[in-house]
This record gives structure tokens, C-alpha cells and sequence, in this order.
């Protein structure tokens, strides 16, 4: 997945909300300055990071209404607006905005065909360039097989389907590498040829395809004959690609998976510029075929129907489960997207699936006693508090069941030179080995085939969603309790407004101490969650009230949600953690003290004959390292 660069407005905003924040000593967290830091230098930010600009930015929208957000108010700039101007501001919840619709409008309108942020350029027309009259080419008699033309021209601005605008730099797409596939609309369903010849120039990259000798085939070159379809249209996988000014996507490498004959172009330069025969000489050299094409077949005559009533498809493919439990996992508009497939699919080849059975659950109540109705209640919400917000990192590939994640432990040493010419200091770097274990997660399960055929909704979907989902809480409930029994501990609190300040003050600086670094979140279980809320001031005021009121310490708090910042640590609600548990810690950025690895193998599923049955699976590899416990504070309530 590409990397974006902020915009110049971004970066000033950013700047101006590190001025601030040195000038007034207040608003954001080390986080915030971080982002702050980044964003100034208009470094490339992942989508990782963009996906939580979008939620911070979206969260915190509500300080806008606050005294002194705006200038000219009392108290501008409001430690709220230096929040806001660190995270970009405006700016950057806009460009923010924009990227996430893009990646999601992808995703949603490609989920069958190429992982990645497909580039699928197909929108202004263009005309058909033809070659000419050769009807007294005893060569051209045979059906016309090669097209040539424009495949991208270079330097030039095109909008994709979604509105997104794009440009090709020179030299961006590979003129080697496995051959393109040539399809029809972008349909992977529907592969029709190969490309056989890439050239590229300063101005542009031409192609050379040939169309295979089978029914499809056939179909297309009818079509364009009769200039129905008469441009080529790109699909590509971007690796390198960023924003500039203009809000332009400028691609400087990308995958080229595909090219497809269609009937709207994106580059007005992208045309078929001729369609002539295949010649067959024996010293003709071609790129193999390899499985790249559909098996050849005897030329057939072009359908008589017209050929809108062909327009009608379903997806390529149904989605498999893995990539189902996986969207289901991530949740929000991949998993609405992963559905639409399974609808659309069914809907075309299924549309009177529900007149097809003669025998009814009723009809055989010794398997079956009393019909499965959905929806099926679920008591579990899903959830992963502590590998969200710690993130959890790609595990090394590689065999053996650990690896290893190096540690300074004793730093070179700096100090005043005694006098002149006198020997300066000196200490040995050492550079100790944190060995971490590869450890697996994962449940199974055998299933009946009469209980897949039979149940509505399927015991299948039921199955696949909570294996994932206890996969899920498995591996937090692991990374929890590592984190609290790898954390220092700091001792009982008493349950007072009067004492949690000093509680969490005092772990902040026990972590400076030794460190130099400040913490990041607050960990609690919902009892500790419940007791925090429950605090009161003199004045029988929430200690962490629902919005800080202005001039008060950054101490959001509700109990509609778990998400909060008191005194300007993120709060992390989880269940897995032991009762009346809290746990100040440095988890994010450079100097996290808490690492989580993960490789999730997702699911697999052997049919079982012998049985009539399915064995399903879901795993996972899964480790934690507390490479510092000085930088995670534990304290809990009597």
C-alpha cells in the first residue's frame, strides 16, 4: 500500500501548532508533537497513520466549539485548537478524508480482482484509430488477432472511476516482468489475450497484444470492428505514489497486472491504433502464454442477440473464507464489500435458489428438530483494545520458532575532559539479544455437511465469525496479561479524587525518570474504567468530566464509549486485563516499551469424506516483548 506526502498547508498548520505549544506550554500530547513533526517535514505517512489522523481528527472536531478555538475569542489559542493545528488541522482532515474514500471506493469496487489500491483508468472517450482497408489482403482475410496503440501517455492528468485524478511518470510502469493480462473491462473473468510487447519512451508506453483464438476472443474483435469497444484502459498496483500540491496521485512506480479493451478511456491517448492479423513465422518470438490465457477453441460465429443482454454479470469469483474472516475481522466497508460479492453472486446464479429444495427442516426433525433463525444473538463484541493501540508489528519471515530483537543496554559514555590532553571518556556499547518466541493461536472445528446444506443462516457464516472472533480475543487476552505481568509494579491506590492525580503524575515520572520519555496511554479493566468515572471533585464534579470545560486539564471522559484521554493519556478499556487494574505506559512511537508481533495465517478448511463433514480452521502466530518494563507503571485499588 502507498505512502502519502502532506500538503504544504498541512505542514505550515503543523508548524504553527509546534510554535504554539512551545509559546504556551499546553495542548496535544508527545503524540500529537510527533505527527506535528512529521507532517512539517512533509514526510511520507502510511495509510496506517492516515487512518488515525482521520479518527483523531473526526474525535476531537467537537473542541472546535470550545472558547478560544477561533481567533479573537478569550484564551485563542485554546489548547484544543493547538491539538487540532498539530494534527494537521483542516488541511489534513480533508486530505485525511480524501485518501481513506479512495482506498475504501477501491476496495469496495474491486474486491474481486488484484490485492492492493488497484488504479483502474476508465472514464473520457476517445476515437478508435484503424488502420485501414485491407479487405484485398489475402492476409487480413483471416480473423485480425494483434492490436496496437497508446497505453498510457506520460505527464498527463487522468480522473479515475472514483474522481480521483492521476499522472504516469516516465518510466513508471515495467516494459519486463510477467506479460499483462489482456481482459475485457477489467473483468478477471474474462481474459481474452496477453500483451506482447511493451515500449517505452519519455512520452509514452505502447503495447503490442494479441487476442486468443477462442469465443470471447472472437466477441471482442467483432466488437471492435464495429468500434463498440475501441480503447485500452490500464489496471495497475502502485508502489511508489504521492500527493503533490494539486492534490494530483503522481505515480512513479507501479505493477501493471492488466490491460482491457474498453469502450472509455481515461487518457484521451489511449487508443487501438491498428488490429491486423497474427502473422506465424518461425522466426517470429512471442511471450509465452503460459496459463495467461483461456484454452483455445474453434473460432465460433458471433451471437445473434444483441449484446446489452449479455451485459448482465456476477462477480468473477465468490470470495474464499479466509478473505471473508478477514474482512469480517477489519470490519466497516471491506466487509459490506466482501457481501455485495457474495449478493451479487448469488443473485445471478442462484435467483430461485429458495424453489429448489423439496424437503423442508420440518420434514425430518430427527436431524433437525426445530429450524435455525436468524439473526443469530452474539454476546461477545470483538474487540482487540491492546493490539489496536499498541499495534501489532509483521513477524520476521524466516524459519525457527524464535527470533531476535537487538537491545542497547549500555550506551557509549560522554563526559567533560578532565584538562587538557587528558583521556576522554570511554564505554563499550553493548548490544544485548531480546529473544522472542513464535507462539500459535488458533481453534478448529468439524462441521456436518447436512449442518452447512441445511441451516439458514448458514452455520457456516455463524462458525467462520466467531472463530475469528475468538481468535481475536485469544490473542489479547495474551498480550494483556504479558503486559501486566512484565509491567513494574508501583503499588495500591486508595480509591480517592485526592490521590489519582499524584498516581498517575507519579508513574509519568518514575517512566521520565529512567527513560526520558513520557507515557502515551492509560490501560484499565472496566472496574478501574468504572471507578475513574466515577470520581468527583469538591464541588461533586466528574474529575474527568464528558468535555473538558475551558481552561480545564485535557481529561475527556464518557460512559457511552471507551474512548477518553485523561490528563491527555489514551485511554484503553479492556476486559482481559485483571479487575481493578491500571497500567501507565509508554506504547506508542519510537520508544514503546511494549512490541506485539502477528502473522495471521487465517483460515483453512479440509473437506472430510469419510464423515460427510468439514473441518475448518483459524490460526494464527502471535508473540509479545516488554523490551523496557520501566516505561509501564501498574497500580490497582484495594
Amino acid at each position: 500500500m502507498p505512502s502519502f506526502r502532506p500538503t504544504q498547508e498541512m505542514a505550515e498548520e503543523a508548524r504553527r501548532g509546534l510554535e504554539w505549544r512551545r509559546e504556551y506550554n499546553r495542548g496535544g500530547t508527545l503524540v500529537g508533537v510527533a505527527r506535528a513533526r512529521s507532517i512539517a517535514n512533509r514526510q511520507m505517512l502510511p495509510m496506517e497513520t492516515i487512518n488515525r489522523m482521520v479518527s483523531f481528527l473526526a474525535r476531537h472536531e467537537v473542541d472546535k466549539q470550545g472558547e478560544g478555538f477561533s481567533p479573537g475569542e478569550p484564551g485563542y489559542p485554546s489548547a484544543g485548537r493547538i491539538a487540532w493545528a498539530l494534527w494537521g488541522g483542516d488541511p489534513a482532515q480533508t486530505w485525511a478524508n480524501a485518501i481513506v474514500k479512495r482506498v475504501n471506493d477501491t476496495t469496495a469496487r474491486k474486491a474481486n480482482a488484484y490485492a492492493g489500491d488497484m488504479i483502474y483508468l476508465t472514464s473520457s472517450k476517445v476515437q478508435l484509430l484503424a488502420k485501414g482497408d485491407h479487405d484485398d489482403d489475402e492476409t487480413m482475410a483471416a480473423a485480425p488477432r494483434t492490436i496496437q496503440g497508446v497505453a498510457v501517455p506520460y505527464n498527463t492528468v487522468a480522473t479515475v472511476t472514483g474522481g480521483e485524478k492521476v499522472l504516469f511518470l516516465p518510466g513508471s510502469l515495467p516494459t519486463d516482468g510477467k506479460a499483462p493480462r489482456l481482459l475485457e473491462n477489467h473483468d478477471s473473468n474474462k481474459i481474452i489475450g496477453v500483451v506482447t510487447a511493451r515500449d517505452d519512451d519519455e512520452e509514452e508506453m505502447r503495447y503490442t497484444a494479441r487476442i486468443s483464438a477462442t469465443k470471447a476472443g472472437d466477441d471482442v474483435i467483432e466488437l471492435i470492428k464495429d468500434g463498440a469497444l475501441d480503447s485500452v484502459s490500464i489496471g495497475v498496483d502502485p508502489v511508489d505514489a504521492e500527493y503533490n500540491d494539486e492534490g494530483v496521485l503522481v505515480v512513479s512506480k507501479a505493477n501493471w497486472r492488466e490491460l482491457s479493451i474498453v469502450a472509455e478511456p481515461a487518457f484521451a491517448d489511449a487508443t487501438i491504433d491498428t488490429i491486423a492479423a497474427a502473422k506465424v513465422s518461425t522466426t517470429e518470438t512471442e511471450t509465452p502464454m503460459t496459463d495467461n490465457t483461456t484454452p483455445q477453441e474453434k473460432p465460433a460465429e458471433a451471437p445473434k442477440a444483441p449484446i446489452w443482454a449479455e451485459a448482465r454479470k456476477a462477480p468473477s469469483r465468490l470470495p474464499s473464507m479466509s478473505e471473508w474472516v478477514s474482512a469480517y475481522v477489519q470490519g466497516g466497508e471491506k466487509f459490506a464489500a466482501v457481501n455485495r460479492m457474495i449478493a451479487d453472486h448469488q443473485a445471478v446464479h442462484n435467483p430461485i435458489a429458495a424453489a429448489a429444495g423439496d424437503i423442508i427442516t420440518t420434514d425430518t426433525p430427527g436431524l433437525l428438530p426445530v429450524p435455525v433463525v436468524g439473526p443469530v444473538y452474539n454476546n461477545i463484541n470483538y474487540l482487540r483494545p491492546v493490539v489496536t493501540n499498541v499495534g501489532a508489528r509483521a513477524m520476521p519471515l524466516g524459519s525457527g520458532k524464535t527470533f531476535n530483537r537487538p537491545e542497547i543496554t549500555t550506551h557509549v559514555s560522554v563526559a567533560q575532559q578532565a584538562n587538557e590532553l587528558a583521556t576522554l571518556s570511554s564505554t563499550t556499547m553493548v548490544i544485548s539479544s531480546n529473544i522472542v518466541t513464535r507462539l500459535t493461536f488458533g481453534g478448529t472445528v468439524l462441521v456436518s455437511e447436512q449442518d452447512v446444506d441445511w441451516t439458514d443462516p448458514s452455520s457456516v457464516d455463524i462458525i467462520l465469525q466467531d472463530l475469528a472472533g475468538q481468535y481475536a480475543d485469544a490473542t489479547d487476552n495474551f498480550a494483556a496479561d504479558q503486559m501486566y505481568n512484565e509491567s513494574t509494579v508501583q503499588g495500591t491506590w486508595a480509591g480517592t479524587a485526592a490521590t489519582i492525580l499524584s498516581e498517575i503524575y507519579g508513574a509519568a515520572q518514575l517512566i521520565a525518570a529512567s527513560t526520558n520519555v513520557l507515557p502515551t496511554h492509560l490501560f484499565v479493566d472496566p472496574e478501574m474504567w468504572a471507578k475513574l468515572g466515577g470520581l468527583v471533585d469538591g464541588a461533586n464534579r466528574p474529575l474527568f468530566p464528558t468535555v473538558a470545560p475551558f481552561n480545564a486539564p485535557n481529561a475527556s471522559y464518557a460512559a457511552s464509549n471507551w474512548n477518553g484521554n485523561p490528563l491527555g493519556l489514551t485511554l484503553v478499556v479492556d476486559k482481559n486485563f485483571a479487575a481493578k487494574t491500571a497500567i501507565v505506559g509508554c506504547a506508542a512511537g519510537q520508544f514503546a516499551g511494549f512490541e506485539i508481533y502477528e502473522n495471521q495465517r487465517g483460515l483453512v478448511a479440509i473437506d472430510k469424506p469419510e464423515v460427510l463433514g468439514r473441518q475448518i480452521s483459524f490460526r494464527g502466530y502471535f508473540a509479545t516483548l516488554m523490551i523496557d518494563g520501566t516505561k509501564f507503571r501498574r497500580f490497582t485499588y484495594a
